[in-house]
């Protein structure tokens, strides 16, 4: 009897076996790939002082760049002017009925006085006392209803100890100015004030002139 040689038929895989195995290549190329972005390095900063410069900041815009030649005009025009004894002179010969009149005739007396106060063949202890007393007495000239008289009388002994120091021949001038500031009100509210106090600028504007010039020898 002949034998029947019967051979069992293989199995296939399954499916889901090979789905499963697809998706576990695709997770670990996956994992690689996300890897290798993470570990890109990131350019260090460049110490301070290393000769390098940093790379802009986007976010800091116009304010690190340099400054508009329109704003350095604007600081420019912002300075004070000097007050000189011209200067002085056309601002006493103003209006004094002007509300800041007393006040910015003082202010600008003060600034010329002591500028020259402070001048070498001037300095000595009995100017420089007096030079202290204006500024003292000008301290608070921005506050509503202070007296400008303290002031004005100041102004005049300032220039009084200067003449005394090297200009003999403005004694006439000094103590006539001196009478004046004495007569001041300190106010500026009726025209016979304001006169007073335009004629006081006006003289103290031609001393301040003299003093400005060489002492003579």
């Amino acid at each position: 009897m002949a034998e029947i040689n019967i051979q069992r038929k293989k199995s296939s895989p399954s499916p889901w076996l090979l789905i499963l195995l697809v998706l576990a290549v695709i997770a670990v190329a996956a994992y690689f790939l996300l890897r290798a972005d993470s570990e890109t390095p990131v350019p260090a900063p460049v110490p301070a002082g290393a000769g390098v410069p940093n790379p802009p900041d986007s976010t800091t815009g116009a304010e690190t760049g340099p400054v508009p030649a329109s704003d350095a005009v604007g600081d420019m025009a912002s300075e004070p002017i000097p007050v000189t004894p011209e200067v002085l002179t056309a601002f006493a010969q103003g209006d004094p009925a002007q509300p800041q009149y007393g006040r910015e005739g003082l202010r600008l007396l003060t600034s010329a006085l002591v500028s020259l106060a402070d001048r070498d063949d001037l300095r000595e202890p009995t100017v420089a006392t007096r030079r202290d007393e204006l500024t003292s007495a000008t301290a608070r000239l921005e506050e509503p209803g202070s007296s400008l008289r303290p002031g004005y009388v100041a102004a005049a002994a300032l220039m009084q100890a200067m003449q005394q120091k090297a200009y003999p021949a403005l004694e006439t001038d000094m103590n006539q100015l001196t009478t004046q500031a004495t007569a001041l009100s300190g106010r500026t509210a009726t025209p016979q004030d304001q006169q007073q106090l335009r004629d006081y600028l006006v003289r103290a504007a031609t001393v301040v002139t003299a003093l400005s010039q060489p002492p003579a020898r």
